[in-house]
């Protein structure tokens, strides 16, 4: 009478006996996160080759070809996590988490492609 279901006990009962890896498809998730790094890679390149011909539109000057270099490496840089993601995604069992340093260099390289654009747009 305190309040509590007579329902709750057993919800309880339920949530503890269930196991989130036992429920868990072995195959899709991994297929889907390995498929989005896929287009995002696929993005990048678009924009990193956008990025090239806009900074070399006009001519070859040093400062284009500076920014050019630059979009290649960030690009690079995103391909080379990208690849050892998808890669791990690929494998057998359960893939395990991306490392924080991987994660911190996807998303370091997207934000200085990002900001390369910027730049050649003004």
């Amino acid at each position: 009478m305190g309040g509590v279901s007579p329902g709750a006990d057993r919800g309880a009962e339920r949530g503890a006996a269930t196991d989130p890896a036992q429920n868990r498809d072995p195959g899709l998730q991994p297929e889907r996160t390995r498929l989005a790094w896929r287009r995002t890679t696929l993005s990048s390149t678009v924009a990193a080759v956008l990025a090239m011909k806009a900074s070399l539109h006009g001519g070859v000057h040093v400062q284009g070809v500076v920014v050019c270099a630059l979009c290649c490496a960030l690009w690079l840089g995103f391909l080379a996590v990208a690849h050892l993601r998808i890669r791990t995604l690929t494998a057998e069992g359960v893939p395990p988490a991306l490392a924080p340093r991987h994660a911190t260099t996807a998303v370091l390289c997207t934000v200085a492609v990002a900001v390369c654009a910027a730049v050649l747009v003004y």
